[in-house]
């Protein structure tokens, strides 16, 4: 039986430890989102037995106190030794936590292991019922702060919500594309002024709507051909991000006069004013409008069906190996099944060697070696991109990706 916890306390325990909330656009108010069925089914299940110790990591803490910087990822992989099984971490106060999505600094978290299944609550397995204190009301006045913890550290993931971006026409010809500068100045930055031409006939959006928000856009450069490492197959092209910007003023056809007098349709160019700049931009480069921000709920879980994939390149193409809290392209995609918060194994290769105590010095194959744990954040239908979550050593193009284990 679950012990019961404070019914006062405004803190959501552990349980919630990967339940896989991240607001695209900052936001933090994290309890709109919704329970799936199975996740509510697998911790029903927990919430009346707990969690099998064999579950549980050796070094799992008896008591730790969640301290601002935490993350809720961080946090279940204190317990368990799959953390993107936070259901169950969830199931192990049910009663108590309605909505999964929230976990504050300061609540003190202690681990029961009591008739050979684990439980985590927020007081003591042995304590007693707290002593009855009176209290008189007061004024407090405090700034209000969201402080509920994310799943990830946010920054490292809402950069790449609208920098990547994948198109399938290399050249990206259908794009509006900046013809001119202000001052006719040879590159742009914050702050500067451009016009821009759409990409074939006059676009609407191009068109400034003083009744509709501003429009902005997003500014890229080259493409990169991203190629299925086993198939060989152009999976998609790589838009380089290098800024952002505002539609200022909207294309045109405006009257003119030839010299001989003749009358004449003039072309216009939107105006466009640059409000971020990840490097410095010039005539030719290729505008997108920018989506509009969505409330992103990660999840972590792992696949259902099984999974091969490949990672397709190291995402900006500075290193040849990345790091944890590194974005990798993979070479599966909505096509092939992916979602949003699927967890994946990175696989090592085993070697191949001689084996020397063998008289006739045969060849064997070493087992493959799980290294590390990525997760899907964003999603095309030929590809993914993935953060790195956990990693013992370089993850380069060519690893493999299996079901997580």
């Amino acid at each position: 039986m679950v012990i019961s916890l404070f019914k006062a306390t405004p803190v959501l325990v552990a349980a919630a430890a990967v339940t896989g909330s991240l607001w695209a656009a900052g936001s933090a108010n994290a309890q709109s989102f919704p329970i799936t069925a199975q996740q509510r089914a697998t911790a029903t299940e927990v919430a009346q037995s707990g969690v099998p110790l064999s579950d549980l990591k050796a070094d799992a803490p008896q008591s730790y106190t969640v301290k601002s910087g935490d993350t809720l990822w961080a946090i279940a992989g204190m317990y368990l030794k799959a953390p993107w099984r936070w259901p169950a971490l969830w199931g192990m106060n049910l009663n108590d936590i309605k909505n999964p999505h929230r976990i504050y600094p300061g609540q003190t978290l202690y681990l029961d292991k009591t008739g050979g299944r684990a439980r985590l609550l927020i007081q003591p397995p042995d304590a007693t019922d707290p002593p009855t204190v009176r209290l008189s009301p007061r004024t407090r006045i405090e700034k209000l702060v969201p402080q509920s913890l994310p799943t990830l550290k946010p920054h490292l993931i809402e950069p790449f919500l609208s920098e990547p971006e994948v198109v399938d026409d290399p050249d990206m010809s259908g794009a509006p594309r900046i013809v001119a500068t202000q001052d006719n100045r040879v590159l742009l930055t914050r702050g500067d002024r451009a016009y821009i031409r759409s990409g074939s006939a006059m676009a609407e959006e191009l068109v400034d709507d003083p009744q509709q928000p501003q429009k902005a856009f997003r500014i890229f450069r080259s493409t990169t051909p991203l190629k299925d490492p086993d198939s060989g197959e152009i999976l998609g092209y790589e838009a380089q991000y290098i800024g952002r910007a505002l539609l200022v003023r909207s294309e045109a056809m405006q009257e003119g006069t030839n010299p001989d007098g003749s009358r004449r349709m003039d072309i216009v160019p939107a105006t466009i004013d640059i409000v971020d700049a990840k490097e410095e931009m010039r005539v030719g480069d290729r505008l997108l409008p920018e989506p509009p921000q969505q409330l992103t709920s990660y999840v972590p879980h792992a696949p259902q069906d099984r999974v091969d994939a490949s990672i397709v390149s190291v995402y900006g193409s500075a290193v040849a190996n990345a790091a944890q809290n590194q974005v990798v392209v993979i070479n599966r995609g909505t096509r092939d099944g992916m979602e949003v918060g699927h967890v994946l194994a990175i696989m090592q290769a085993g070697n191949r060697i001689i084996d020397k105590t063998d008289p006739s010095l045969s060849e064997i194959k070493l087992p493959d070696e799980r290294y590390g744990l990525l997760m899907v954040f964003r999603t095309f239908e030929k590809l993914s991109y993935a953060l790195v979550l956990e990693i013992t050593t370089g993850v380069k193009v060519g690893d493999r990706l299996t079901n997580p284990f």
